[in-house]
């Protein structure tokens, strides 16, 4: 979650909202990293997850992440979840809950979802004082400048 908070923090140097995630394989070591670069890309996908993810498929020569984790600051939304589910990680490692947007167990259940043909383990709150704190400074100084 270190790494992932690391990648929050060179989101909002370019004044995205501070989201990072990485992707680690079997052994732990990381594939792919990703904050969100929605702003400085003019991207409306250009979140960290599907940053990372892309990166760790690259890296790995497959779309198919199986054995890999996708651990994030904030619970995914809907369309990262999604891309979760897609690229067959075998767990996502949450910060920070999203009651507006989350869809790992907050609003929806995407990667829980037994409809769906593969499931992701869940393993939220790690290091979630850090994480929401990281996005409440961001949001609080957001607020101040508009003022």
């Amino acid at each position: 979650m270190r790494a992932a908070l690391a990648e929050a923090a060179r989101a909002a140097e370019v004044g995205d909202v501070p989201v990072g995630a990485v992707v680690l394989d079997a052994a732990g070591d990381v594939l792919g990293r990703g904050h969100n670069r929605r702003e400085a890309d003019g991207d409306p996908t250009a979140h960290a997850e599907v940053l990372a993810l892309r990166a760790a498929a690259v890296r790995r020569g497959a779309w198919r992440l199986d054995g890999c984790t996708l651990v994030v600051t904030l619970e995914p939304c809907t369309m990262c979840a999604g891309a979760a589910v897609l690229s067959r990680v075998d767990r996502v490692v949450l910060g920070a809950w999203d009651d507006k947007a989350g869809a790992v167990g907050s609003l929806w259940d995407v990667v829980r979802d037994r409809r769906l043909n593969h499931r992701a383990e869940v393993v939220a709150g790690v290091l979630a004082a850090d994480c929401t704190a990281v996005l409440d400074a961001f949001f609080r100084e957001r607020r101040t400048a508009e003022g």
